[in-house]
């Protein structure tokens, strides 16, 4: 060839467009997502193959973890809560399973119960229907439908979120074995000695007519009428004290007529307020020393003064403690009326008593205060139930009676009757508002009462007993483990809530504290929808009947027939069994407290052999916080009660999920996510990452600008993906580099940063840190991979010859790059990762039936050390090259060379320079290594080599830009 046809001497428009030498990453797999259409496909996809029972098969015999479900109720669509809580199940199961755990996970639901109950009610009154009219077992079966409609509803919503479980056979509580099973627990917990019926003062909902308990209740800010009212004394040990006034302050004046007492503390002083009025008449009020100032700005005593209203007041000096007022007697304000307002009102000694604000006189009235029940029962008071479960008082009742609801403002409101009546009696010395915090229904918003009711019990401080109960095999089986015989549950609960793990760790403090210091356990609600309490309690004696036998007849009908067998004609009979007259018995009609069912999920779910895949007791309960006092302590409670430990050994909390401000979400406010709206709209791997980006064991936030960041992350790393999909086109397992020692220092660094990542990733699974793993996972392939790693090496793949060593090197590290990632990313991105999966392996089984991938050997803590310091130079090269880009002195990085001076003392390795311009992308790198310098100096000039017309790089052995250097020239020659 003459030099007049050698590619360096042609015409610059003749010269060769090289692109189709250029080994360019190929996929078919797309850049735009389309998340919400391909989604149902590999759902439809999974459900065929039955890959939760593929699962199962490859996981047989290993090591178990153990997930038990929390129950949602089964009564509306699901929110952004529910996609929370689920989605963090799944992830803490399919890590299990990665890790290669048999992992199964049993989904269910809390069917039973006032919010499936209010719902039916409401369609009723949108009917004008009345449910106290309809049959009780129609009204039940109307329940199971609704609730059973919702199961299916929400079961269709957490699959298409990709929740991966049993979802063919989910547990529900108001299956008939689910039942019988609670109904057995609750005569364990009967036949053991834990079970009482007594009068309490109990959270009464009067729009629900029940019991509620504490988990059932959430406090709102309201504003109540606040009063002081005057109960005149009548005897005294104190004779200045004779004629005098008593003022006790209430904010719920309903009480008022069901006064029967006035407490004061021992230690507090009191004093006289002097009134003297324009007609001549004077009054004493007895009021505590430091809470005067209110008393006289409440009633106004001042201004009135002032203004001639009353011609004085004055205080007199304190000359007794609250110890002195021993034996005095008030009579109610209301005493002419006879009766029950006509008895004594003593004066008696509470520890309640404080002078944090009101008068230092605490009116009581144990029907509607626990610690007047408490105070008055030492001294012989009683309870007189006369507030009704609809809120108004008895038909019989002397004042007011068969009026009502005591919930409502206005009834006790300034002009309502109670504060007219008291007005009029000359009792009523101030009313005005007062704003607090009072306790709600969760279900019907409405205010609750304290409300003394007989109710069923489950004793926290009674010893347990060591009754026996009849297996299924006819032997007699202990009820309780031999360990717990004599303890208190209290006692149990505490050191249990000791023993397990809870994280984040401060759960361990909030459910203690609420354990130690809760009341008895309240288990009767007066509802229909529910377990009903299997009791027969003798009508001469009072005590429940205690035999094993009945209670195997009574389980055994429930198995048959669900709930609706405890009222079947001829039951009564049957469970009492010959011998025994059913007219000696009450058979109990209330039924059992919803945390009671939900508390005894772990023994049906876990124990009952329903799912021989699952074990007892779980490794894992996995909430929201506020279940500290609702499942996890009623599961604690239960199982201590019946087991003697906790049903779990770790505990995991997660917090709220506020709007994008911070803001409770509220359909009132406009502010509520709609998770089923965000899956048509992005799919649902992007609330999935959402899940695992967030700080979950706090309260956190979601919303549009949020949502945006979380889907711009989610193209990040399916860009990731994509490359390496592209980049491994054609792959095959004869170009693998097995040896270490055969790669470039390069990428031995990038498989110790990938064993380092991986050690961070197991140690995050075993925290439940989420969101660190997730960070780890992402900022590895922002900052490691795309960033750094495969941007160097573009250009050997692109340009390098398919069989270069390097070349092959590099492939072979994107495979494992690729088996690990796309495992990694598994159990967030569950829809993504399969698509990428069978993208590659379009025959292949899922990719969720993988394990965790098995990296090399490749641990350096040393080359780790060096490869950072190379970095932070590539950094350095960075920032000193931008202002040559932007002022339009370079196009591209490959135009500059840098010069590098090292200081003498530079310990280190140092790669060559062409490895060096490689790894900064430039054209040439010149090496100084003795200068004195603190630090890496480097400068940046324009290169005067030329550019090579396939590899771009500018390189001295082009003699004209759009020749070929001596690589590229051996590549397509």
């Amino acid at each position: 060839m003459s030099d007049e046809q050698t590619p360096a001497k042609r015409d610059a428009s003749e010269k060769r467009d090289w692109r189709d030498t250029v080994f360019l990453p190929k996929t078919a797999f797309p850049m735009k997502a389309g998340l919400p259409q391909k989604e149902p496909a590999i759902l439809a996809r999974w459900k065929e193959a039955d890959l939760y029972g593929q699962l199962r098969a490859a996981r047989e015999g290993r090591e178990k973890f153990i997930l038990h479900d929390g129950p949602p109720y089964a009564n509306g669509d699901i929110h952004i809560g529910h996609v929370l809580n689920k989605t963090l199940k799944d992830l803490v199961v399919r890590t299990q399973t990665l890790l290669g755990k048999d992992a199964p996970y049993v989904p269910g639901w809390d069917c039973h119960g006032l919010p499936i109950e209010w719902k039916v009610e409401e369609q009723y009154r949108k009917k004008k229907r009345n449910k106290d009219e309809v049959p009780p077992a129609e009204f039940r079966a109307e329940c199971r439908a609704y609730a059973q409609h919702w199961v299916d509803v929400q079961r269709e919503q957490f699959q298409r979120l990709g929740i991966l479980g049993q979802w063919d056979k989910p547990y529900l509580t108001m299956a008939f074995s689910a039942e019988a099973t609670i109904v057995g627990e609750l005569c364990k917990v009967a036949e053991s000695g834990q079970l009482y019926r007594g009068a309490k003062p109990v959270m009464w909902s009067p729009v629900e007519k029940t019991a509620l308990a504490e988990a059932e209740i959430e406090y709102e800010d309201v504003t109540s009428t606040q009063i002081d009212v005057a109960f005149e004394i009548v005897e005294s040990p104190l004779q200045s004290l004779v004629g005098a006034h008593a003022v006790v302050w209430t904010t719920t004046p309903w009480t008022i007529p069901v006064n029967q007492a006035i407490a004061f503390g021992e230690d507090i002083a009191y004093l006289l307020v002097h009134v003297s009025q324009q007609d001549g008449t004077k009054q004493r009020y007895l009021i505590a020393e430091d809470l005067v100032p209110a008393f006289l700005t409440r009633t106004h005593l001042m201004e009135r003064a002032s203004s001639g209203e009353i011609e004085r007041f004055d205080v007199s000096a304190p000359d007794f403690k609250g110890s002195d007022l021993a034996g005095t007697i008030a009579r109610h304000p209301m005493h002419h009326l006879g009766g029950f307002f006509a008895k004594p009102r003593p004066l008696i000694a509470a520890p309640h008593v404080t002078t944090d604000a009101g008068t230092g006189l605490v009116h009581m009235a144990p029907d509607h205060g626990e610690e007047d029940f408490e105070a008055c029962k030492a001294v012989g008071i009683d309870p007189v139930f006369a507030v009704e479960g609809d809120g108004k008082y008895r038909e019989d009742w002397l004042w007011l009676g068969g009026q009502g609801s005591v919930i409502n403002p206005r009834f006790n409101g300034p002009e309502g009757p109670i504060c007219s009546d008291l007005r009029e009696a000359g009792a009523l010395l101030s009313a005005g508002d007062f704003s607090h915090s009072y306790p709600h229904s969760w279900r019907s918003k409405a205010r609750v009462i304290y409300r003394c009711t007989p109710q069923w019990f489950v004793a926290m401080d009674r010893p347990i007993g060591a009754s026996t109960s009849l297996g299924t095999n006819g032997e007699e089986n202990p009820l309780v483990p031999s360990e717990v015989e004599g303890r208190t549950l209290r006692s149990i609960a505490l050191s249990e809530i000791e023993r397990v793990r809870f994280v984040p760790d401060k759960g361990r403090n909030r459910i203690g504290s609420m354990v130690e210091g809760r009341p008895d356990w309240v288990l009767s609600r007066q509802r229909a929808w529910g377990v009903p309490i299997t009791l027969f309690v003798d009508r001469k004696t009072g005590k429940y009947l205690v035999d094993p036998e009945v209670n195997a007849r009574i389980v055994a009908a429930v198995r048959e027939k669900g709930v609706d067998a405890w009222t079947e004609e001829g039951a009564v009979q049957h469970f009492l069994g010959e011998g025994r007259n059913p007219d000696d018995y009450e058979q109990v009609t209330d039924i059992l407290d919803v945390w009671f069912d939900s508390g005894c999920t772990h023994v049906f779910t876990l124990e009952s052999g329903h799912w021989p895949e699952q074990r007892w007791p779980a490794d894992l309960y996995l909430e929201g916080s506020d279940q500290h006092r609702g499942w996890f302590q009623s599961s604690l409670l239960e199982s201590c009660a019946t087991r003697g430990r906790a049903p779990y050994d770790t505990v995991l909390t997660h917090g709220f999920t506020m709007d994008s401000k911070g803001m409770k979400m509220s359909k009132s406010l406009g502010n509520t996510v709609n998770p089923l709206d965000l899956m048509k709209e992005t799919g649902a791997d992007i609330l999935r990452l959402w899940v695992a980006s967030v700080d979950f064991t706090e309260d956190h936030r979601i919303g549009k600008e949020i949502l945006a960041g979380v889907s711009d992350s989610y193209r990040k790393i399916r860009n990731t993906f994509r490359y390496l999909l592209g980049a491994l086109e054609g792959y095959e397992e004869a170009e693998r580099v097995t040896d270490l020692a055969e790669m470039p220092e390069l990428e031995r660094y990038m498989l110790a940063l990938l064993s380092k990542l991986d050690e961070e990733l197991k140690a995050a699974v075993a925290v439940y840190d989420f969101n660190g793993y997730a960070r780890a996972l992402t900022d590895f392939c922002n900052n490691d991979l795309s960033a750094f790693y495969f941007d160097i090496r573009k250009d050997c793949l692109y340009c390098d010859a398919a069989d270069d060593p390097k070349r092959r090197a590099y492939r072979s590290l994107l495979d494992t790059l690729f088996h690990a990632l796309v495992r990694w990313f598994a159990p967030i991105l569950v829809f993504t990762t399969e698509e990428v999966w069978a993208t590659r392996y379009p025959d292949a089984p899922s990719v969720h039936l993988s394990e965790w991938p098995e990296l090399p050997d490749a641990a350096d803590a040393r080359l780790l050390e060096i490869w950072t310091s190379y970095r932070a130079l590539r950094e350095q090269v960075t920032a000193e090259i931008e202002p040559m880009r932007r002022e339009k002195v370079i196009g591209s990085s490959l135009e500059a060379k840098v010069a590098i001076g090292l200081p003498d003392t530079a310990d280190r390795p140092m790669l060559a320079a062409d490895e060096l311009a490689e790894l900064f992308i430039v054209s040439e790198v010149l090496l100084d290594t003795g200068t004195v310098v603190e630090g890496p100096a480097v400068v940046a000039h324009r290169t005067d080599y030329q550019k090579c017309g396939r590899c771009w790089r500018h390189l001295p052995e082009v003699e004209e830009d759009g020749d070929l250097c001596n690589r590229c020239g051996e590549v397509v020659a």
